[in-house]
């Protein structure tokens, strides 16, 4: 009777042991990926919706946003998420020195319009919006910045640690023109809005409608 060969003589079962390994392998690749993702959703990207229509017509009522946050030092033109608790106003006419008072208490969603340091001028007979001097382009709002809702003197300089928001529906937008919002605390951003990936469907003609890149 013909010997089998060496190669199947040497075989061995499949060990227990070893299944078990590669069982808790797989567990732990799995385990720390859902770690890594709950980490990020929690601490670096985080789901809000929008309550209003102060941002139409680039954000709607009932959008859906991803933020990046925390991000204290957003830049001209970025949207943010902020915790409105304080308004900072100026105590002097000649608008160098900050006070604060209560805010709104609610949380917003605006666009940032000047960062410390930079000097806005409205105005709000032309409805145009002018930062260091320059006018600005803003193809986003809804009509022109001719409402003053008597916060400031303009042109204002920023001063360090706040930044100056408005709405791009200028005239429906409780923002900076206005006492109850004022200068935004720095420390009260939440985060930057990224992508809006949610609309409500009656607002969408297609699929694609439901998303826009805003970072």
């Amino acid at each position: 009777m013909p010997e089998k060969p060496a190669e199947a003589n040497n075989k061995q079962p499949l060990s227990v042991k070893l299944l078990l390994g590669d069982a808790a392998d797989i567990l732990e690749t799995a385990v720390l990926t859902i770690f890594v993702f709950l980490m990020i959703f929690t601490f670096l990207l985080r789901p809000v919706t929008v309550d209003g229509s102060s941002m139409v017509p680039t954000l709607r009522d009932h959008d859906q946003l991803l933020i990046l946050s925390p991000d204290r030092s957003p830049k001209n033109g970025q949207i943010i998420i902020v915790n409105d608790l304080e308004a900072g106003l100026f105590s002097d006419e000649a608008q160098t020195q900050v006070y604060r008072k209560a805010g709104l208490n609610i949380v917003i969603v605006k666009r940032v319009i000047a960062r410390a340091g930079q000097t806005i001028d409205i105005d709000f007979t032309s409805g145009t919006v002018s930062v260091d001097g320059k006018v600005q382009d803003e193809p986003y709002i809804a009509e022109p910045t001719v409402r003053n809702d008597g916060a400031f003197t303009y042109p204002m300089t920023v001063p360090e640690g706040y930044v100056f928001v408005m709405g791009d529906n200028r005239g429906g937008s409780t923002d900076s023109r206005n006492p109850g919002v004022a200068l935004v605390p720095a420390e009260q951003i939440i985060g930057t809005a990224i992508v809006r990936y949610g609309r409500d469907s009656e607002l969408c003609s297609s699929w694609k409608d439901r998303f826009a890149y805003l970072f």
